[in-house]
């Protein structure tokens, strides 16, 4: 039996993005928030963006999906990218971020 957590469960980060690094939708930061719109948890997603849709129920900035999916912030990106140019999650620029929510991305980036 494998450990899920061994190097073998691994899936590389372009095999996930197809080999794309260029994400679909320009301007994506990583405190970028992300809404998924509930319609999308019925629609037919892989693994990653399916995660991405329940986890974003509630706002989420990109770097929380990146951590959340244990990927680098730019396969994030490129997924975000795909939800959104697909209509199942919306994106919006964080404006006037509290201190305590950019420590937070910031620790979450630094986990990256």
């Amino acid at each position: 039996m494998r450990d899920p957590d061994s190097a073998e469960a691994f899936v590389r980060p372009f095999v996930v993005t197809a080999g794309r690094t260029i994400p679909l939708v320009d301007g994506l930061r990583i405190e970028t928030l992300v809404q998924a719109r509930p319609a999308a948890l019925s629609a037919p997603l892989r693994f990653e963006e399916r995660t991405v849709v329940q986890l974003c129920q509630a706002p989420h900035s990109v770097a929380e999906i990146g951590t959340a999916l244990r990927v680098p912030v730019g396969v994030a990106k490129v997924i975000v990218s795909d939800l959104a140019a697909a209509g199942h999650v919306t994106v919006r620029a964080a404006h006037d971020l509290s201190t305590a929510a950019i420590e937070r991305i910031r620790d979450l980036v630094r986990a990256l």
